[in-house]
């Protein structure tokens, strides 16, 4: 199979990369594969390798995928994935499943689409990324050995002692300034393991998706987990949606996600989409 490339994050993919590398030998005669040690590994071995590739696909979660993509970024090379990682939201947004033989098809047949990808002061973006209280989780959360399971109690200790954000939007949004326990900021509709903060989002409508989530009494958790796993939340006196192209902020945290991956960033804030902006294979 000519013309694609397999970059592998072993430490996202750390379960079952060995299985995929065999298993991929036995389908595919001498594929293009890099067991990546860092980002900068990566993005190495992606502009040696560009002339002669049309399509990467990256094998790891949604922070390997999001590496990947920034080096493709306004090209007309193509990002696919194995999903590899904890939660998997892009893969799982993108459909892209742990079927190999599907995805050499796919590679066959090299249809793509281009899709929205997002800044956040210049930092990029593909899926969901947010800042408080899940930038705080996912703080910790990288200290385990990641899981749905330990995201959950992870998240549990951390919402019983959190204190709001404060956040001050520019004039045009200044009616939504205040104190939250997250703003999430989505391209996509979830954060992985089909957590779906923003139904409404579309990857392809030059439109992000911001939620605005007040800190809520302790027993609405259940009632909040199950419409977000759902599919069914909607605006209500915890949960604000503001759908825009652009946004700016100041805010008293630094504390991030990109994507799933902790960041550290620094207010104020400036937020943009960039419509049609990355190939992915279809």
């Amino acid at each position: 199979m000519k013309n694609v490339a397999f970059i592998i994050n072993p430490f996202s993919a750390k379960k079952e990369y060995h299985s995929f590398v065999k298993l991929l030998e036995d389908k595919v005669e001498n594929p293009l594969v890099s067991i990546s040690k860092s980002i900068k590994d990566s993005q190495s071995f992606i502009k040696k390798n560009w002339d002669n590739v049309d399509i990467f696909v990256a094998v790891g979660g949604d922070g390997t995928i999001s590496t990947i993509a920034k080096e493709l970024i306004n090209t007309d090379k193509i990002l696919a994935a194995f999903p590899a990682g904890s939660g998997n939201g892009f893969a799982r947004e993108l459909n892209f499943t742990k079927d190999l033989d599907l995805l050499l098809q796919k590679i066959k047949v090299k249809k793509s689409i281009q899709i929205d990808t997002f800044t956040i002061n210049e930092r990029l973006s593909i899926n969901v990324s947010g800042v408080g209280f899940d930038g705080a989780v996912v703080k910790d959360f990288e200290k385990t050995n990641r899981g749905l399971f330990n995201y959950a109690k992870i998240s549990l200790k951390n919402y019983l002692s959190f204190k709001p954000i404060e956040v001050e939007f520019e004039t045009k949004y200044k009616s939504f300034n205040g104190k939250y326990l997250m703003i999430n900021l989505a391209n996509t509709k979830q954060f992985g393991n089909n957590a779906f903060i923003a139904p409404k989002a579309d990857y392809t409508d030059g439109i992000l998706e911001i939620a605005l989530v007040k800190k809520f009494p302790f027993y609405y958790f259940a009632k909040f987990g199950y419409q977000l796993f759902n599919k069914t939340l909607q605006s209500n006196k915890f949960l604000t949606y503001i759908s825009t192209s652009e946004i700016s902020f100041k805010i008293n945290t630094q504390n991030w996600h990109l994507d799933g991956e902790y960041n550290q960033i620094s207010s104020p804030v400036h937020i943009k989409i960039v419509p049609k902006s990355l190939r992915v294979l279809v």
